[in-house]
């Protein structure tokens, strides 16, 4: 009992785990967006948001550094506002796509209007 509370577990091994196995892995990015960098994407948020812009960096949890960002404003008239440079928050992103080769396209599943 006189040893209680001292030390920081089981057989003084530290954090669990066998001894000697160091840290965990480093978790890799989900997406390679490196093939993007210096080209222009298209971005959509949650709520509904669309910018484009020149893609110049990103992280694992995909936070994004754009440059020459223009949003895609809906309401209350479709129009473009320029941002410049933002950096956009990964988890808020739902799309993201590359501008050039990609087009819009009507919606196969719409059903005519009578």
């Amino acid at each position: 009992m006189a040893d209680r509370g001292r030390g920081r577990g089981a057989r003084g091994r530290g954090r669990g785990g066998p001894p000697g196995s160091g840290p965990p892995p480093k978790r890799e990015a989900i997406l390679d967006l490196s093939k993007y960098v210096n080209q222009r994407v298209r971005v959509k948020f949650t709520g509904g948001r669309e910018v484009t812009g020149v893609l110049k960096g990103y992280d694992q949890l995909l936070n994004l550094v754009m440059d020459d960002v223009e949003e895609n404003v809906q309401e209350p008239q479709p129009h473009t506002r320029k941002i410049g440079l933002a950096v956009l928050r990964g988890p808020q992103i739902t799309i993201l796509s590359p501008v050039d080769g990609s087009e819009e396209i009507d919606n196969p599943f719409a059903q005519p209007e009578e």
